[in-house]
């Protein structure tokens, strides 16, 4: 298994700090998710069905008729690399670990890509794995330079595979609405922008016959009832969304001010998150753990990644820890 964020219980027992006295930023999720009521006791009774709302939902959020609920964009990109005889594929780098392990661990030959090499990558390599904005660095690629790449993969017979898990408060930017398109897969969640983590629920966009191939390994119930109801209706709150945005947004701002402050000025970066390279990122990761802040540590290359924090007293925990110790 690989290395996440989100492993505050390892903390607690590493560091000796209760799970109540922790401030998690590692994760990158929103810590002013989506308020899920109780779900209708018939969701716990029956097992899940289609029909429910959550695809008419979904249709109607990312703007294409050609999509496949499943449990989390974590299934997906494990499932994708069955699909394909062995190829050569190319992982932006640094970036998700999950993406570059799941090919390899299929058979195929992985080369991982820095951004700036992208485009020649995109053309020699049969299958381009893109996030974007990519986690953890927040480097973002244009609509029309995806695409452009997509094409020159599908005129080989390749595949441009598209992370937007990250991409929510800045919906404009999604090629979800260009779907379905020969040679282009986009993964997205709704573990980050809506808070639902532990939902366990994604979606993947694709032509119509890699969905039902994708359909068939995930199998039926892939997602449960509890969770596809509360899906839906996040998905449909679009007042909720437009204010998560606006928040986001500031809040994003507010940690690049905080942090640069600090002498930790980060070097990219999203609505939720800010990268912060430096050469000692573990000593400040450890001096934050110490005071029960957790944070995403990267060694390749050597940095940290700050989600936002929630409520004002964990903004001003986060500001007190970088004053009262000082991390560089």
């Amino acid at each position: 298994m690989l290395e996440h964020g989100g492993r505050l219980r390892d903390a607690a027992a590493r560091y000796g700090i209760p799970l109540a006295g922790w401030l998690d930023l590692s994760t990158g999720v929103n810590p002013e998710g989506w308020k899920a009521g109780a779900a209708p006791e018939s969701v716990w009774r029956r097992l899940p069905e289609e029909n429910d709302g959550l695809e008419e939902a979904a249709h109607a959020y990312y703007g294409t008729q050609q999509l496949l609920p499943a449990a989390g964009s974590q299934a997906i990109l494990q499932a994708l690399p069955f699909l394909r005889a062995p190829s050569r594929v190319g992982v932006i780098h640094p970036g998700y670990s999950e993406h570059a392990h799941a090919w390899r661990r299929a058979g195929h030959r992985v080369s991982l890509i820095g951004p700036e090499a992208m485009p020649d990558a995109a053309a020699v390599s049969e299958v381009l794995v893109v996030s974007n904005p990519n986690n953890p660095t927040g480097t973002r690629f244009s609509p029309e330079q995806l695409l452009g790449w997509c094409a020159s993969l599908s005129r080989r017979g390749g595949w441009l595979v598209v992370d937007e898990a990250f991409i929510d408060a800045t919906p404009g930017d999604s090629l979800a609405p260009f779907c379905p398109r020969s040679g282009l897969i986009i993964l997205r969640s709704l573990g980050k922008f809506f808070g639902l983590a532990g939902a366990r629920v994604g979606f993947v966009m694709a032509e119509p016959l890699l969905l039902e191939q994708l359909r068939g390994i995930l199998g039926p119930w892939s997602v449960s009832g509890p969770s596809r109801w509360v899906a839906a209706e996040a998905l449909k709150a679009q007042k909720w969304q437009d204010g998560a945005r606006k928040r986001l947004v500031s809040g994003a701002a507010r940690l690049h001010s905080l942090l640069s402050g600090h002498d930790l000025s980060p070097a990219g970066g999203c609505a939720l998150f800010q990268w912060v390279r430096i050469s000692h990122a573990n000593e400040v990761y450890e001096k934050l753990a110490r005071q029960g802040i957790l944070t995403r540590l990267f060694h390749d290359p050597s940095s940290l990644r700050f989600g936002l924090p929630g409520h004002e007293a964990e903004w001003e925990r986060l500001k007190s820890a970088l004053m009262a110790d000082p991390v560089v």
